[in-house]
């Protein structure tokens, strides 16, 4: 739908009306818009604008009541011509610091720091998605014998990463067959992205010379080295969740039909996963309001977020929530996190 012209009066009201349903959840009257945001105007004209509002698709009647209730494509002009700059909300950003940047510094303690933190400050669900390692170069290869025919393939990435695979061997691997695999790997794919190696490593390590030994070990790259860089391109793409639980006690989902759709939402990681990757190249604050999502199971739904970076590959953080939202604050607390977390992983 096109975002229809307004004046600046039916501006002013609306952002009134957005306002008043945002803090109450119930339907904006015009006398109670009239006493509360003093726009220097009567209820009466307050209500024929909210009328004129109504016939251009920005509000309409939940019900038989007299107040009105924003729509999607009211959130939409909100948020892209009504919206003041994101106000600093100094004591939630010191929170959300403290709180993520305290604790393990592997990425998914991270991550998972950051959606329950995230959620819990913002009251809505928090949700991150680990960055998919395809483009992350890699810098080092080490072999760790773990037993007689089994070995710890350590993978070290841009920016510090470290993923981990494991490798069985068909006999017993000699300590000189480790150092020398070690060496031709780091020699044939140290300085390629993840996914190159993935798609080339059968082609990379054939023709090196290796000795008998290390040559029963190195076939075990060539055979099913797409199948182990597969594993650890995608060994951090993982959905991390917030509580569910601050969401469901909204007004929005007393509603048994709202509820039903946070249920399958949260419970659908690979659809969710997916959403939030088609996210993950754009770089700063993403909105998506209600039906602009083109699928029933999200139209209740805005989701919020912002794409942070680790070595070279990026992720997404934000939160899920109802449409009526306070976005000013949302998008100000998601923009911090997601800079509070590239400067953890960087």
């Amino acid at each position: 739908m096109a975002i229809p012209e307004l004046s600046e009066r039916e501006r002013r009201v609306l952002e009134a009306v957005i306002q008043s349903y945002v803090e109450t959840a119930q339907p904006a009257g015009s006398n109670a818009i009239a006493r509360k945001f003093g726009l220097g105007v009567s209820p009466a004209t307050i209500r024929n604008t909210m009328s004129d509002l109504e016939e251009k698709g920005l509000l309409y009647h939940p019900h038989t009541s007299a107040g009105r209730v924003p729509t999607d494509v009211a959130y939409r002009v909100y948020v892209d011509s009504l919206l003041p700059l994101p106000a600093m909300q100094l004591r939630e950003h010191d929170a959300l610091s403290a709180q993520i940047t305290g604790g393990g510094s592997a990425v998914e303690q991270i991550l998972r720091r950051a959606a329950q933190s995230l959620g819990v400050i913002t009251q809505e669900l928090g949700v991150a998605l680990g960055p998919r390692l395809d483009d992350s170069v890699l810098q080092r290869v080490d072999l760790v014998r773990l037993s007689t025919e089994r070995l710890l393939v350590a993978l070290t990435l841009s920016g510090g990463a470290v993923r981990t695979i494991f490798v069985e061997a068909r006999g017993q691997i000699a300590d000189s067959a480790i150092a020398e695999v070690t060496k031709v790997l780091n020699n044939r794919i140290a300085g390629l992205t993840l996914q190159q190696i993935r798609l080339s490593l059968a082609d990379r390590l054939r023709d090196t010379g290796p000795t008998r030994e290390a040559a029963e070990l190195l076939n075990v790259f060539i055979e099913e080295g797409e199948q182990l860089f597969e594993t650890a391109i995608q060994g951090e793409e993982t959905v991390l969740l917030g509580q569910p639980s601050l969401l469901a006690e909204q007004p929005e989902f007393a509603n048994v039909d709202n509820m039903r759709k946070l249920v399958a939402l949260t419970e659908t990681r690979e659809h969710l996963a997916d959403l939030l990757r088609s996210r993950s190249g754009s770089p700063g604050i993403t909105i998506s309001i209600g039906n602009e999502h083109l699928d029933p199971k999200l139209e209740t739904f805005t989701i919020v977020t912002a794409q942070y970076r680790s070595g070279g590959v990026t992720g997404v953080i934000g939160v899920i929530g109802p449409t009526r939202m306070p976005y000013d604050k949302v998008i100000s607390l998601v923009t911090h996190t997601s800079r509070l977390i590239t400067d953890l992983l960087e």
